[in-house]
């Protein structure tokens, strides 16, 4: 396939909103000269554009190459990214067929794109040059670096083509990769790789045959190798640096003996460097790192120069080294490192300070001790400690960095003293036990919670492999994640000295099948126990006032709920997804439920609320497919929209009259409700309020009621008579689409013309009988509303008066057999898909008073042959004429082509 050149590229995305089809909402930004902002690479051009709507900024990606198997890599990329939270990447959408380029590289129109979220900065190796002269924001480069390094290696997926140009410094420092079409993905296991990315910055042996999650080992190795050296001597870049290269090149990677840049600066004084110098000859030699840990790629972050436990290098060149090999600080204070080999090892009493990675990759190390001199642990202090098994910290250890105990797989205890502190071995976060005089991190499967703790920290035993835990007497708050995770806890039990749970604290435990929660407890935090999916049996505390937003969101166990009498307000999503609940026990003393509270509880048959109930939010009872009966108390002020939806079983409601509104879809989809009255109370019937109620057979409307929203009654099917009363001053279009129905107008702001419906006021006509063959518009209509005709099959001809002026969107859609129309002069504007898929008509003359056709206006009207467009001042919209398929000619005015050909099928246009 052909691909449009530059240049036509640039002239399709001046007219974006003319010539992109699902994204026409965007336009293109411009730089100084009016000229849009590009970049452009290989295979593609990237756009810079804006949502008109949102002022959302995006990157829209238009091929100049082709490449096999595009769509296809792009759908399971997208698919395996859908998933993936994290900053580093960015989500993306493939449209095929999107945007029209009138090229003459091709007889093809219709071409892909990519979109994506904008990533506001500069490229990698501009911000280097940039930022050359200052050291710190190098460090911190080659930092966020390893940062993203450790999360990338151990992923299922693969870049593909890592670069500087496709490695983004955002403001805040943080780095996003871009450009995703060398990426591997599992779903591509056995294919081979359709490009291999910049030869500076690949393994010299690597082909298209070698497309798997490790193909971004070696440019990690070797971007970051890079980074860290120019931290160190930012002068490195001017020497063996390149324009599109950092300091290492092709030649470099095939005869490392012979490279100035590995005379010059290895072995070096940095440990750091030559740690990342050694990585980056492993993966030259092995071609990947699936042996080692990506942990390896840590780098010490700048702002910890000021914290103690770092090795400086006046630290190293005066050490002190025991029988053991192991290095002190000169004054014997601070132990610096320890080698890899040492088995088992008595600190030194005086050491103050255990510093960053001092046992860091220990692997045989299985006895330690600890003096009680001791008081600071620096970051990964043991990671990686493989044959620890347990581990004594002392009470005079005040503080502890983190990854202390990262990757100890056999550390089952950590015995603790009373008032300090130790680390869980299987998190990286900081979390704290407070105790009445110190903090506590906690941990692992056997460490016991001491008597003495009042407040269990945030992510204090997050992901622990416990199977049961008690929470001690003097334990009055857990914090936010405490227990987040733990897929093994089955039985929790709590002291009645227990006053609040933080938010998250025991979300995702899938094995907790049973809660009692102690009367003392007067605060639930936000998803404490969302996704516990085991839970069957909950005890809810009395001393509860309010049960949090999606508290107890997705435990899809849970059979029947008892909310206490001391709750007045249930939170947003605090039941939503619990599919097996069947029965809720609600209290007097309930006001309010909040948004989605009870959504796609799909098993729930009755609801009855107590009378002092007020308020019952959005979309509370969504997708509740077994209720039937709901019974509301009188006090109900507020029901909002989709409140409802989608309830496929409800039978019998009745609706009190204190209800002012009824909102949005709020019995939208209720397919089961055969009948309803409206209370004298209800001033409004919202948009789709009724929706796809399709056994609906009769409904009063009665007259406190003035305005009828946009499709109130759509595809009401089963509805046959209905009166609009005096009080009505506002029918919005389609409120009655899909339907056919008697209307009887008492409002005298609408008459009733053979079948017809129009708004005196704005002289629209609304609704037509869907019954009526062939249609007279009445001289007083100057606009047809939004689907008036819409999916009349049996309308044959519609005789408009010469007052039209508008037709709305989709106003003659799916009318298959509607044959030759005449549009008069006057009609300014054909909305979209206004005569979409009427399959009859043969010919269309469009007036020169017509300023605007809409997008799809004439879409699948495929006996269609000609079309007569008189003026010439007429903006045309996407597809217009798409899939009209013996479609002869299109008549335009004499000298008009220049125009049209941009956007309508030149080989069909004829100038008379």
């Amino acid at each position: 396939m052909n691909y449009p050149l530059l240049s036509e590229y640039v002239e399709s995305i001046r007219s974006a909103e003319d010539n992109l089809a699902e994204l026409n909402h965007l336009h293109p930004v411009l730089d100084a000269n009016g000229d849009p902002v590009m970049t452009g690479g290989n295979f593609a051009v990237v756009f810079k554009m804006q949502d008109k709507n949102t002022g959302k900024y995006y990157a829209l990606k238009c091929f100049t190459r082709d490449q096999d198997g595009r769509a296809e890599s792009y759908k399971m990329i997208a698919e395996e990214l859908d998933s993936v939270d994290s900053s580093y990447i960015t989500h993306f959408k493939y449209f095929d067929k999107e945007l029209f380029v009138d090229t003459a590289n091709s007889d093809e129109t219709e071409y892909p794109v990519l979109q994506m979220d904008w990533v506001e900065g500069k490229t990698l190796d501009k911000y280097i040059r940039e930022n050359i002269n200052d050291q710190y924001a190098l460090e911190m480069l080659a930092y966020q670096f390893s940062r993203l390094a450790m999360w990338l290696l151990p992923q299922p997926f693969a870049h593909g083509d890592l670069k500087p140009d496709n490695i983004i410094v955002c403001e805040d420092g943080s780095l996003t990769l871009v450009d995703y079409d060398g990426m591997y993905v599992p779903a591509m296991k056995g294919q081979k790789a359709r490009e291999l990315g910049s030869p500076d910055f690949r393994h010299p042996s690597r082909t298209a045959d070698e497309f798997n999650e490790h193909i971004d080992d070696f440019p990690i190795a070797s971007i970051l190798l890079s980074l860290k050296a120019i931290a160190l001597q930012p002068g490195l870049l001017e020497e063996y640096g390149a324009k599109d290269r950092l300091l290492l090149s092709e030649a470099d990677y095939r005869n490392i003996s012979g490279s100035q840049f590995f005379k010059q600066v290895f072995p070096s004084d940095n440990m750091e460097l030559n740690k990342l110098m050694n990585l980056f000859m492993l993966t030259l030699s092995e071609n990947n790192l699936s042996g080692i840990s990506s942990n390896l790629f840590n780098l010490q972050k700048p702002e910890d120069v000021v914290y103690s436990t770092e090795v400086t290098e006046e630290d190293l060149a005066n050490t002190w080294i025991d029988e053991y090999g192991v290095k002190y600080s000169a004054d014997r204070k601070r132990l610096l490192n320890a080698p890899e080999e040492i088995r088992n090892y008595k600190i030194k009493r005086g050491t103050k300070i255990i510093c960053d990675e001092a046992f860091y990759g220990c692997s045989y190390l299985y006895d330690l001790i600890i003096p009680d001199s001791v008081i600071s642990i620096g970051h990964d202090a043991f990671c990686g400690c493989l044959a620890l098994s347990s581990l004594f910290i002392p009470h005079s250890v005040l503080s502890i960095g983190y990854g202390v105990l990262a990757l100890c797989e056999n550390l089952f205890s950590i015995i603790v003293s009373e008032d300090n502190c130790v680390y869980d071995s299987r998190n990286s976060c900081n979390a704290i036990i407070e105790t009445k005089s110190n903090t506590l991190i906690a941990g692992c499967s056997a460490t016991i919670i001491p008597d003495t703790i009042y407040n269990i920290g945030k992510c204090a035993f997050e992901g622990s492999k416990m199977i049961s835990i008690n929470i001690p007497n003097s334990v009055e708050s857990i914090g936010e994640k405490a227990f987040s995770e733990c897929y093994s806890l089955e039985e929790i039990t709590f002291t009645d000295s227990l006053r609040s749970i933080g938010d998250r604290a025991f979300g995702m435990c899938t094995a907790l099948y049973e809660l009692s929660l102690p009367d003392s407890l007067t605060t639930i935090g936000s998803y404490a126990f969302f996704y516990c999916e085991s839970l069957k049996r909950i005890k809810l505390s009395n001393g509860l006032n309010e049960i949090e937003k999606c508290t107890f969101e997705y435990c899809k166990s849970l059979i029947e709920i008892t909310i206490p009498e001391s709750v007045s307000h249930i939170g947003n999503g605090a039941f939503m997804g619990c599919t097996s609940l069947i029965k809720i026990q609600f209290p007097d003393s309930l006001i309010s439920i909040g948004d989605n509270a009870f959504g796609d509880c799909k098993s729930l048959t009755k609801l009855f609320f107590p009378n002092s109930l007020v308020k019952i939010g959005a979309a509370t009872f969504e997708d509740c497919e077994a209720i039937e009966i709901i019974s509301l108390p009188n006090a109900i002020k507020f029901i909002g929209g989709n409140g409802f939806k989608g309830c496929k079983s409800l039978k019998n409601f009745l609706l009190p009259q204190s209800v002012k509104h009824i909102e949005k879809q709020t019995f939208f989809g209720c397919i089961s409700l055969t009948e309803f009255i409206i209370p004298n109370s209800v001033v409004t019937i919202g948009e789709e309020a009724f929706g796809v109620c399709s056994s609906l057979r009769a409904i009063t409307i009665p007259n406190s009621v003035k305005e009828i929203g946009q499709g109130a009654f759509i595809e009401c099917v089963m509805l046959k008579n209905i009166t609009i009363p005096k009080s009505v001053t506002e029918i919005s279009d389609n409120a009655f689409g899909s339907c056919n129905i008697n209307i009887v107008c008492e409002s005298e702001s609408f008459i009733i013309v053979n079948g017809l419906l129009i708004s005196k006021t704005n002289k629209t006509l609304l609704y037509c009988n869907k019954s009526i063959n062939n249609v007279i518009i009445p001289d007083c209509v100057l606009r047809i509303g939004k689907g008036v005709f819409a999916y009349n099959s049996s309308l044959t001809k519609v005789y408009f008066p010469d007052s039209i002026e508008n037709i709305d969107d989709s106003a003659f859609c799916g009318c298959r057999s509607l044959k030759n129309i005449i549009l008069p002069k006057g009609v300014k504007d054909i909305g979209e898909s206004a005569f979409n898929g009427c399959e009859s008509i043969i010919d269309v003359v469009i007036p020169d008073t017509v300023r605007r056709i809409g997008s799809g206006a004439f879409f699948s009207c495929c006996s269609l042959k000609n079309v007569y467009i008189q003026g010439v001042d007429v903006a045309v919209g996407n597809f217009i004429f798409h899939n009209c398929y013996n479609l002869e000619a299109i008549y335009i005015p004499i000298g008009s082509r220049s125009k049209f050909e941009k956007i309508l099928p030149k080989d069909k246009l004829k100038e008379i």
